[in-house]
């Protein structure tokens, strides 16, 4: 018979299996997380029970199935228990609350007027999150926060080795965000960060080969997911996919070398032809519709170009199934779908280019916030009593932050 300590361990799984189960896919029937989880169906209904005691899952009836039986309970995470996130860049701070299941209650772009320090970012998010009051009363508990951010970091402790965009180096991130907000902060990689967020909630659910890029105003990044699991490399770095070589004359990049993607494939090069300084995702797809002067298709046409340049070396290396393009990369792909398409299908080898998929990431202006706040689920969803009992309910910054 398993000791006490052993069950406590089973019993600590179980939860994390049910509670991950709901919080990735959605509302689940009892009858399906026994299928899913291969739990016998009273220990399925003991962990529902639990999850929805400790406040992080509630039951609905289901709709009428027009079959004989009583249907199963519906099992919903609480998207009320929620996380804060932060993605800082070059042009804006933006702020979002989510909560499980990947919900985006709000989020708030703030434009800065030049690029932000640590010290700006950290007094953006402070006055958002104080500004968002309402919303984060009519929550049940805030775990903590996440941070995406455009740059290295070491995953360890949250704090940022270099972001060159930002003017960053050896900031301590995730504590001051922590002891800023008075609630636990990670950060990470936005590009691994939005990488994540689709494979769990967007256009890559189920893939298991994917290629992921990001494009933002500070530049490009990306992720690879190989055989269902996230490409890290040694130091935890890998996915710098923004300085792969697309020209080799080409404009000089802050890594030191020339004709690097994100020096020739930029958010700042669509909207100067459209006579624009900022703009978030939808203002860019909605000028870009209606601006369709000969010098902006021009500029973009050879941005395609170039990014297919780039996309056909992936798939040289990589072989995936799926190319994912979030940002403005996604705004750019459907503007000519098709010129993209043909390029990475006439140039892979071996017919590998018309292999492979291209989709524009599904989670549009909320895949950061939704990558970053999983960063502060991750406790929660492996252990939620636990997390519950270390996690304060709202946050409370410090005085004089």
């Amino acid at each position: 018979m398993p000791s006490k300590p052993a069950t406590d361990s089973i019993r600590v799984q179980n939860l994390s299996r049910v509670l991950t189960l709901l919080h990735r896919r959605g509302p689940l029937s009892r009858a399906q997380l026994t299928r899913l989880t291969g739990f016998n169906r009273s220990t399925v209904g003991a962990l529902t029970s639990e999850l929805s005691r400790l406040g992080l899952a509630y039951e609905t009836e289901p709709a009428a199935a027009g079959r004989a039986g009583r249907p199963s309970p519906l099992v919903h995470p609480n998207e009320r228990v929620a996380a804060l996130a932060v993605h800082p860049d070059v042009d804006a701070v933006t702020v979002g609350l989510v909560g499980l299941g990947g919900k985006v209650h709000r989020r708030v772009r703030y434009d800065a007027a030049a690029v932000p320090g640590v010290a700006e970012t950290l007094s953006i998010t402070r006055a958002v999150v104080e500004g968002m009051a309402a919303e984060l009363a009519s929550m049940d508990r805030i775990v903590g926060v996440g941070a995406a951010v455009p740059g290295l970091v070491d995953s360890t402790d949250g704090s940022v080795r270099l972001a060159p965009h930002l003017g960053w180096e050896n900031e301590p991130l995730a504590e001051s965000l922590s002891r800023t907000l008075g609630l636990p902060a990670f950060a990470g990689n936005d590009a691994t960060l939005g990488t994540l967020a689709e494979s769990v909630f967007g256009a890559g659910v189920e893939q298991a080969d994917v290629v992921y890029l990001n494009g933002s105003a500070s530049g490009i990044g990306g992720g690879v997911i190989v055989g269902g699991m996230p490409l890290g490399g040694a130091a935890g770095f890998a996915g710098e996919l923004g300085h792969t070589l697309v020209r080799s004359d080409g404009l000089a990049c802050f890594c030191g070398r020339r004709g690097c993607l994100e020096t020739e494939v930029n958010l700042g090069g669509l909207l100067e032809p459209l006579g624009l300084k900022h703009a978030d995702l939808e203002q860019l797809e909605e000028a870009m519709a209606a601006r369709r002067t000969p010098g902006f298709e021009a500029a973009a046409a050879r941005q395609l170009d170039m990014l297919a340049e780039a996309l056909v070396n992936f798939v040289n290396i990589f072989n995936p199934s799926t190319i994912l393009l979030g940002g403005f990369l996604g705004v750019l792909f459907s503007f000519d779908p098709r010129r993209l398409q043909n390029a990475v299908a006439h140039g892979g080898i071996g017919g590998l280019g018309r292999q492979v998929q291209i989709r524009r990431a599904a989670l549009g202006a909320d895949l950061l916030l939704v990558g970053a706040a999983e960063l502060a689920f991750a406790d929660l969803l492996a252990a939620p009593a636990a997390a519950l009992n270390s996690a304060e309910q709202t946050p409370q910054p410090a005085a004089g932050a």
